[in-house]
């Protein structure tokens, strides 16, 4: 009795009771506060001066890799690196080799056929020559020394032989002349089969990668972000890794695209080991790449990279060496005391920055002076007072005039 009594004197209370206004979502007032926008990314270690090792051999030569030594491996001048074999280059250069001797059996053979013609032709102009002399001294003889008839065919036997003399020298000539280009041509084949034979030879010659100086390994990643490994194949030519200069250090870092938005040359950077945060550096950004790219064909999201120098004393005194896993926070904005509001309660009219404000249960359109754009949160310069209360810039609520 004493509860029901309680409830019946309460329900004028809560009859007189208006409930809140639920017609306008309220994100946050304003107010005055410090404010730091910050981005992370990620990146490795490395020498603005690295001296690069490339897969030796002939240019797209394809060889496999045998051994190697690990990342990050101290090595002096002369050091075996990596060793390499290449199969192809092996069947290449046999094949070369019978090639080589293939030309040789054809040349000679070319050659002893156009000596045994040449002989011939030698042989039958030497013949007719004979008969020639014989022939015309016969055909000069008087009617008192010989017959009449035996020196009509003697005439007669020296213009045949005239002709026959003049064609086998035009026959030789051609024979010469077409031996001398056929012999060309094999001579040709052969500076061929020697040259692709000789570069076979360089290319098997040249399976060992040896420090220029001494320094610290460092393998160089390919566009899938992989290392080379034994078993790998490789092509001659391309990069495989350097021994850098430790005196000139530098963090590149990624920051995905969607992030990225405000980041400038000059922007403040902490720098710490991955998962060493005790060791930290602050640097600054001294280069941005002018457009974001992918990093991997499976995966469509781009980044953006961009470069900070490390001190070399900093890099010494806790042993950070090329290669190594960085992480960087990136400071966008870093003030005392500011305004600023979450990008979703941003809007435009007439190309102007604004939001929608609650005042006095009117909805009133504020515009603002903006500053640093956050991957979240945008700094206001103007427009805002402490206390106002931000809507969410899709909101249905009818704007008072």
């Amino acid at each position: 009795m004493k509860r029901a009594c309680a409830w019946l004197l309460l329900l004028p209370l809560l009859g007189g009771c208006k409930p809140p206004d639920t017609d306008h979502t309220v994100l946050e007032q304003a107010q005055a506060m410090p404010l730091e926008f910050s981005v992370l990314g990620e990146g490795d270690l490395q020498s603005t001066k690295p001296t690069p090792l490339l897969v030796p051999g002939a240019q797209w030569t394809s060889r496999q890799l045998n051994w190697m030594l690990p990342d990050g491996s101290m090595v002096a001048k002369g050091d075996l690196v990596a060793r390499f074999s290449a199969e192809q280059s092996k069947q290449d250069l046999a094949q070369a080799r019978i090639d080589l001797e293939r030309n040789l059996l054809a040349r000679a053979a070319k050659q002893a056929e156009l000596d045994d013609k040449n002989g011939q032709l030698d042989v039958d102009l030497t013949q007719v020559i004979a008969q020639y002399v014989i022939a015309e001294r016969y055909a000069n003889a008087t009617l008192d020394a010989i017959a009449r008839n035996d020196i009509l065919d003697a005439v007669q036997d020296v213009h045949y032989l005239d002709v026959r003399q003049r064609i086998l020298h035009w026959r030789e000539d051609q024979s010469t002349a077409r031996g001398v280009a056929e012999l060309a041509v094999l001579d040709a084949q052969r500076s061929s089969f020697d040259t692709v034979a000789k570069q076979k030879k360089a290319d098997l010659d040249a399976l060992e990668l040896r420090a220029p100086h001494a320094g610290i390994l460092v393998l160089e990643k390919d566009w899938t972000n992989q290392v080379p490994h034994v078993g790998s194949s490789l092509y001659a030519g391309n990069a495989f890794a350097n021994l850098p200069d430790l005196d000139v250090l530098e963090v590149r870092l990624t920051v995905p695209q969607i992030e990225a938005q405000g980041i400038k040359v000059g922007d403040k950077v902490e720098l710490h080991r991955w998962g060493m945060p005790a060791q930290t550096v602050k640097s600054t950004i001294n280069w941005v790449a002018s457009t974001a790219q992918q990093r991997s064909r499976v995966n469509p999201v781009k980044y953006l990279m961009m470069k900070m120098s490390v001190p070399a004393e900093v890099a010494r005194k806790y042993g950070w060496l090329p290669g190594q896993r960085f992480v960087g926070k990136i400071i966008l904005l870093q003030v005392a005391k500011g305004y600023s509001v979450p990008n979703v309660a941003l809007g435009g009219a007439d190309g102007k920055p604004s939001v929608k404000v609650l005042e006095d249960g009117k909805v009133i359109r504020r515009t603002l002076k903006l500053g640093v754009r956050g991957a979240t949160r945008t700094q206001v310069l103007e427009g805002l007072r402490p206390g106002d209360r931000v809507l969410l810039g899709d909101t249905d609520a009818e704007e008072s005039q």
